[in-house]
């Protein structure tokens, strides 16, 4: 059950969000960093604090914002480098806007809006990986028309690295009391990533857990050790698919055998249904 914030001294320098389900870990200092938004509002000092709505806390004591919470990944990544970075094949950007509006995020609907009037000005030669960040002598209040873009309003696009990763799961089917008759379709004990780490990182952001990783902090390099905070397969899908990779391979194990050893206590009729899958993505 949510409940008001009772902080009056300040919010620490590592904040923990709930922002519409999505858990997020971020910097005080990242919040912020716009000091005209709804954001450095929201997290200032009670004191100076203007009216906003009152911050609420989630049962696990995160701070809950009720908003997009896939969303919030793109709005985060802009208050974090002062630029916009959208994926491939990015169908959004009106939803992104109204976040980037509901936040009051000036800068970054300039750039939404220099990053609609790039794609029509050159929709065929467009990149999939366009970065685009506002000049920052250009006045806030800059027509962003295609007629009036100049080379400065725009960073020149920059290719992201081509590579593969790898998401692996292990599942079965749980099964109820009474057997087929309440079986749940599918169960996930863990979802497995592998790949480079600077792209494992950029495509699953803050959902990626590391703590397996005795390397941590070392981005040219390869790992098998990832695994995502969450055991939703389509919300990792998603999430390559946004970032421009496409399947190109897959494999699976079958289920297992009804000879199969099993611990004790461990159900029978459950585990005559264990099996697992990996499914390769690759970005050019």
């Amino acid at each position: 059950m949510s409940s008001e914030v009772g902080q009056a001294d300040g919010f620490p320098d590592i904040v923990e969000l709930n922002v519409g389900g999505v858990f997020y870990t971020t910097t005080l200092a990242t919040l912020t960093r716009e000091h005209d938004s709804l954001l450095a509002q929201m997290f200032s000092p009670r004191g100076s604090r203007q009216a906003v709505a009152p911050l609420l806390r989630d049962s696990k004591g995160k701070y809950f914002i009720d908003r997009d919470g896939v969303l919030f990944r793109y709005t985060l990544d802009f208050l974090r480098n002062l630029k916009l970075t959208l994926p491939d094949n990015f169908h959004e950007r009106e939803r992104l806007i109204a976040e980037a509006e509901y936040f009051q995020l000036e800068a970054m609907m300039t750039s939404l809006s220099l990053h609609a009037a790039a794609n029509r000005l050159c929709p065929a030669k467009k990149s999939p990986n366009t970065n685009l960040e506002v000049d920052p002598a250009a006045p806030s209040n800059a027509s962003p028309d295609a007629e009036s873009l100049s080379p400065t309003a725009l960073v020149v696009p920059v290719s992201r690295a081509s590579g593969y990763i790898t998401v692996g799961y292990r599942g079965t089917f749980a099964f109820g009391r009474d057997g087929l008759a309440d079986v749940k379709f599918r169960k996930l004990s863990r979802i497995l990533v592998c790949g480079r780490v600077a792209l494992c990182r950029e495509v699953f952001g803050e959902t990626l857990n590391e703590s397996r990783d005795p390397d941590r902090g070392a981005t040219d390099r390869y790992s098998c050790r990832f695994f995502l905070k969450h055991s939703f397969l389509e919300q990792a899908f998603d999430m390559l698919q946004e970032a421009g990779f496409v399947c190109v391979a897959s494999c699976g194990s079958g289920t297992a055998s009804a000879g199969t050893d099993m611990k004790p206590g461990m159900d029978s009729e459950e585990n005559r249904w264990n099996h697992y899958n990996e499914f390769v993505f690759v970005r050019n």
